[in-house]
């Protein structure tokens, strides 16, 4: 027993603990609560075998106007299994609102999102959301800015990040979203 806490121990020391927190638990395997709502979702059960492209959003930045592209995305690809995947965050420059009603409200009368949102996340560093701090280390990037995208395929995987300047309307978010939506799932 002592050596399998010693090997453990050995092992973390050579692993992130952002690694070893999410060893054997699968990319979506968490629950999350709706944006100004009580109720709760798990990802893995909602999202199964649908192409995501997951995004830290806020209110007031300078990206903000991407959530115009991001909704028409979501609305273009949703009927052949695809979803963006909202997550307001004040973690670069607190300019997200304080109160989620708020975020909501603009959110919707401003740019009509209707994509999923999800409640106020960490997305950065030790106070990370446990769903962040594994797709930080399963994509090999942590978000530099509001606005960093994550897009993952229908098997759960990272497929590419993309930079806070790239736009939902690229030609390289609209190939890769294609393309995944284009592969299927293997039978199981």
């Amino acid at each position: 027993m002592r050596r399998l806490v010693v090997g453990c121990l050995m092992m973390a020391g050579f692993m992130s603990a952002n690694q070893v927190a999410a060893q054997g638990q699968s990319l979506l395997d968490y629950t999350v609560r709706k944006l100004n709502d009580d109720t709760t979702i798990n990802l893995g059960q909602e999202y199964r075998g649908k192409v995501l492209l997951v995004v830290n959003t806020a209110s007031k930045c300078a990206f903000t106007g991407q959530y115009e592209g991001l909704e028409a995305l979501h609305a273009k690809y949703k009927d052949q299994g695809f979803a963006v995947l909202g997550f307001p965050s004040g973690d670069f420059g607190n300019q997200e609102y304080r109160e989620e009603g708020q975020v909501q409200e603009f959110c919707r009368t401003t740019y009509g999102v209707k994509f999923p949102m999800f409640a106020k996340s960490h997305v950065i560093g030790d106070s990370a959301d446990p769903f962040w701090k594994h797709l930080i280390s399963e994509s090999g990037t942590s978000p530099k800015w509001n606005f960093y995208k994550y897009l993952i395929g229908r098997d759960g995987q990272v497929i590419d990040s993309f930079a806070s300047y790239t736009g939902p309307e690229s030609s390289g978010i609209i190939n890769q979203v294609e393309a995944a939506l284009a592969t299927e799932l293997p039978s199981s």
